[in-house]
């Protein structure tokens, strides 16, 4: 029985983090590549969700304003989620008639989102938030796949240029992970993850986003109901900052955790291979063993610790775990990042395996986060 447990809870993160990426790799070749023609201009809403951006918003239309795709029509819509700022006077201080403004009560991102999008006059919406930087060209680059009547959806390439000296480090790292993933699985036709950041959508796909589910899964997932492909495109790439605190990636870890779980049970159809095929299990692999891989981390160590006089093999794995531990806690304790950057590699991998931990048991407790505030996620 202990072998069992060992093994299981081996090989399901391995599967999850290493394997299943391996196996899209591999099959890669076997699937053709989309070349579709130009794509003529397009009437294109960029929705922009704002909670208290008083800080960004300025610096977030400018850069909006100042992309160089010459679309049909662009509109740009700026949801105020009941900011008690100056976030809706800086918005409404540009005088550009494409700018719209909209100064809504406090009632969560989501509902939001909806409102916006019922002010929404383009074909293609377009979502991002305040507080990331597109590069010149990205707007033009996320919609061309929109050429192929196929696609429904596009997602982009969020990036942390210059990573800040704590667990920060290890959130870039895991972006490049994520953009490995999103290349082999956007060309197997089973792009499953997306970022806020940077995403859009065919109007008529767009699904009303329910309470407490994770916005970004959400909207990603109304092209794949209605039998059309998500496209990740690489080079249409939004900047970003990461996080040094450990506290607040364990908070965000676990918020995220928690909606991406109700957001699988909104999504449940989409979970079944006989309807959905490789996209299926996609899913399954990228957004529900993964999210259960870390708490088979206990049990692993518990039945490592039991077969350690059974094969040499058993002591070999116990000294990893018990080294990558040792090297997490000490990466965790480095407040003046002295020790080197493997040490906050496994510092940040310690808190994010954490962090889901607790947020699977959170949903198993029926909890829910309602309320969206920026300062939280970031």
């Amino acid at each position: 029985m202990a072998k069992f447990i060992f093994w299981l809870c081996l090989l399901l993160p391995v599967y999850a983090y290493l394997g299943y990426p391996l196996l899209l790799t591999i099959a890669w070749p076997f699937f053709p590549r989309h070349r579709p023609a130009p794509l003529p201009a397009q009437r294109v809403s960029v929705v922009v969700a704002a909670h208290n951006e008083q800080r960004n918003i300025e610096n977030k239309l400018r850069n909006l304003l100042a992309q160089d795709y010459h679309a049909a029509s662009l509109q740009i819509i700026v949801a105020s989620d009941g900011s008690t700022d100056q976030t809706v006077a800086l918005a409404r201080s540009f005088d550009d008639p494409r700018i719209e403004v909209l100064d809504l009560p406090r009632q969560g991102k989501n509902s939001v989102l909806n409102a916006a999008v019922n002010h929404c006059i383009g074909d293609i919406l377009v979502f991002t938030d305040a507080d990331v930087h597109w590069i010149d060209g990205t707007l033009q680059r996320l919609l061309a796949p929109f050429a192929d009547p196929e696609v429904g959806g596009t997602v982009g390439n969020m990036n942390i240029p210059v990573p800040g000296s704590g667990l920060s480090l290890g959130e870039s790292l895991y972006r490049h992970y994520e953009a490995w993933l999103r290349r082999v699985e956007s060309r197997t036709g089973c792009t499953v993850s997306a970022d806020g950041a940077l995403q859009a959508l065919r109007r008529e796909l767009y699904q009303p986003i329910p309470a407490l589910v994770n916005d970004d899964f959400f909207i990603n997932t109304c092209a794949p109901v209605a039998g059309k492909r998500v496209v990740y495109v690489d080079d249409a790439k939004v900047l970003d900052q990461g996080v040094d605190e450990a506290d607040r990636q364990f908070s965000r870890r676990q918020r995220v955790t928690v909606g991406g779980l109700i957001s699988l049970a909104a999504r449940r159809e989409l979970l079944n291979p006989l309807r959905h095929g490789l996209y299926a299990i996609a899913l399954i692999s990228h957004k529900l063993i993964r999210r259960l891989a870390p708490i088979l981390l206990l049990p692993l160590l518990v039945a490592n610790l039991w077969l350690l006089d059974e094969h040499g093999f058993y002591r070999l794995i116990l000294v990893a775990q018990l080294l990558g531990y040792a090297f997490a806690v000490a990466g965790l304790l480095d407040v003046r990042h002295r020790l080197p950057k493997p040490f906050r590699l496994a510092a940040f991998v310690l808190v994010t395996l954490a962090g889901i931990s607790v947020g699977l048991w959170q949903f198993l407790r029926g909890h829910s986060y309602n309320q969206w505030n920026p300062d939280q996620t970031r």
